[in-house]
């Protein structure tokens, strides 16, 4: 019988993706036939599966080319969740511009494209640099405005190697608040996470598939459940089959620092029934298909 949905994971992120066991067992729960595979594993016939699922493909930002070829190749044959469009929209961090000229409420944004002056971003007290193609706070660095000589070299950096750059300045609410991460399943919303602050200052980026995080379950404000429904029906795309989107506090409220469309951690095992939800998500998908 043929093996009908794929997980698509990368072997350097197996054993991290806590998410994994918990899904595959409510898939076989729900009866969804289901395998891990590589993306990059060259044996795997994807015309095999009815779908694929994207999780824990984590190196993709050193190789997003690759990655994005392999998501045409297998949108060919097979139907992606989330779908092409999807990532190519979500993989690169302008799509915050996007969402803002929409009117969502975003963390205050500045890009700097290759080729433009390294420097050209506002005297901020205390700010953050990342490549817009980037997960897991991976060439993310917090600076104060004293270390701006240091942030513009960072950019520099990042710039030489062709890679665009966001700067944002930073929340502090978040140091004593934390950061909250709504989940939603085919725009429902199921649970919520508090994420502890992962930028310390002077500390340099993680040279890690992720930064450790320090996780717990959260229950959002009123406000920031507004916002992130608010971001979901933002969206240029049909409603994914998962989303997760994740704010920051300010003192004007919540406002949106990522929506994670490609693959994000779902913290499943944080909240009761999380992994059935989204098996159930799933199987409706599959039905569609067939």
């Amino acid at each position: 019988m043929q093996t009908r949905l794929a997980l698509a994971s990368v072997a350097a992120a197996r054993d991290l993706d806590d998410d994994l066991a918990p899904l595959e067992a409510a898939l076989h729960d729900a009866g969804i036939q289901t395998r891990i595979v590589d993306w990059d594993d060259a044996s795997a016939d994807w015309s095999s599966f009815d779908a694929v699922l994207l999780r824990s493909t984590w190196d993709y930002t050193e190789r997003l080319t690759e990655f994005l070829t392999w998501c045409e190749r297998v949108s060919a044959v097979s139907t992606l969740l989330n779908p092409l469009d999807v990532v190519r929209w979500n993989t690169d961090k302008h799509y915050l511009r996007d969402l803002s000229e929409r009117g969502i409420a975003t963390v205050e944004s500045h890009f700097i494209e290759p080729g433009n002056d390294a420097g050209a971003f506002p005297d901020f007290a205390e700010f953050v640099v990342k490549p817009t193609v980037s997960a897991g706070s991976r060439d993310t660095q917090r600076y104060v405005r004293a270390e701006r000589d240091a942030a513009i070299a960072h950019v520099q950096r990042l710039i030489d190697a062709n890679r665009a750059v966001l700067i944002q300045p930073y929340l502090a609410a978040v140091d004593s608040e934390g950061e909250t991460a709504l989940l939603f399943f085919d725009g429902v919303f199921s649970h919520a996470i508090r994420k502890g602050p992962l930028l310390r200052r002077g500390a340099g980026p993680t040279t890690e598939l992720f930064a450790p995080e320090q996780i717990t379950p959260r229950t959002p404000s009123p406000a920031e459940r507004e916002l992130a429904e608010q971001v979901i029906r933002s969206m240029p795309f049909p409603t994914p089959t998962y989303a997760r989107v994740d704010l920051l506090p300010s003192p004007d409220g919540p406002k949106l620092l990522e929506l994670e469309l490609t693959e994000p951690s779902l913290f499943l095992h944080t909240a009761e029934g999380a992994a059935a939800r989204l098996a159930e998500v799933v199987a409706s998908r599959l039905q569609r298909i067939e």
